[in-house]
């Protein structure tokens, strides 16, 4: 632990001005590291950091977030903040700041481990982060006893290309139609047939997860996941002809903004399943909510911005083929505060 004079403590309502002077100056542009201590996440501060939140009316704040700072000499020199899923007991870090001082690095670690204890108290059992492979932040996030499990690509079509028009009639052609509650079984499926058994351990999803994917909770979890607060979701999946509808082939999620900041997409699809129907009709999706709402048809002012990970390689191909570009590669790290223990079992009777 260090010997600075410092202590990390929960923010007050007197703290909101220097806390968003703090988000701002951490996540503009500036050539020194030392710096831009944030997570690096590929996303302005127009969309995930508390400076944009200040901004945008109290409803942008909910009572399960959290926020820390580090006070040192009168003065906030770091911050975290926290979302935190009440229905699965899960927290994750979407900012961490530290600007302007040589060793900000410790203060983030300590402001770390302040809401690791803190969540451990609350009862969360797992903290998820996603961040950049800079500024020496997976480093850090393992010397507090993260684990990496994953990374993601994070691809982005520009607002210059023309979004493509799937009428009802075609989804339906191509097997697409809205989720249900009845497909909570066949998108577990779905997930454990794409997802290899080691993040599916980790990521620990269940049954009723699935009733309601992206909107009560954020499943299947993404980097991204941050900035769907900001946006209208939906969830569509695509049924696998040769099943009978009684097997999914994909699963499509796509977030329209309600604020200034990209759209989302996010697709789940078999590997030999061709999942370019599902990133074209989202796309449309798009285009027909932006288009309803300011006048214009095939056009998105923010653009769209969607997280492939490295397991899901065959997926990159459709984005690229749609006009996204590859603009990031973020990693996903996890800890657990439970701890895991063999189930009891039956074993031979010894006389």
């Amino acid at each position: 632990m260090s010997s600075r004079p410092g202590r990390v403590r929960g923010a007050r309502l007197t703290d909101l001005a220097a806390l968003g002077e703090l988000s701002r100056l951490s996540h503009q542009s500036d050539d020194r590291e030392s710096s831009v201590r944030s997570l690096g996440l590929p996303v302005s501060r127009s969309q995930v950091s508390v400076f944009r939140l200040f901004r945008l009316p109290l409803g942008a704040f909910r009572p399960s977030d959290q926020l820390y700072v580090y006070e040192e000499d009168g003065r906030l020199a770091g911050l975290a903040r926290v979302e935190r899923d009440p229905q699965r007991d899960e927290w994750t870090i979407v900012e961490l700041d530290a600007v302007g001082i040589h060793d900000a690095g410790d203060i983030r670690l300590r402001l770390v481990q302040h809401l690791l204890r803190d969540g451990a108290r609350r009862g969360a059992v797992r903290f998820h982060v996603a961040c950049a492979d800079s500024g020496g932040n997976i480093e850090l996030l393992m010397q507090a006893g993260f684990i990496t499990y994953g990374q993601e690509h994070i691809l982005y079509q520009a607002p210059e290309v023309p979004l493509p028009r799937v009428t009802a009639d075609e989804a339906a052609r191509a097997g697409i139609r809205p989720a249900m509650p009845l497909d909570a079984l066949p998108l577990s499926r779905l997930y454990a047939r794409v997802t290899p058994a080691p993040v599916a351990r980790i990521e620990s999803y269940r049954l009723p997860d699935w009733e309601r994917p992206g909107q009560q909770v954020r499943i299947p979890r993404s980097s991204l996941a941050p900035i769907l607060r900001f946006a209208e979701v939906e969830t569509f999946v695509q049924e696998d002809s040769g099943k009978n509808g009684s097997e999914l082939a994909g699963m499509l999620q796509v977030g329209v903004a309600r604020e200034e900041q990209p759209h989302y997409l996010r697709v789940m699809a078999l590997p030999d399943h061709d999942a370019s129907s599902l990133v074209r009709y989202g796309l449309s999706i798009v285009g027909e909510r932006t288009g309803a709402s300011r006048g214009k048809a095939g056009r998105n002012d923010a653009g769209v911005i969607t997280p492939v990970r490295t397991y899901e390689a065959p997926l990159d191909r459709c984005f690229e083929e749609c006009g996204f570009t590859n603009v990031a590669t973020v990693t996903l790290l996890m800890k657990e505060a439970l701890v895991r223990v063999a189930e009891p079992a039956l074993v031979p009777a010894i006389r």
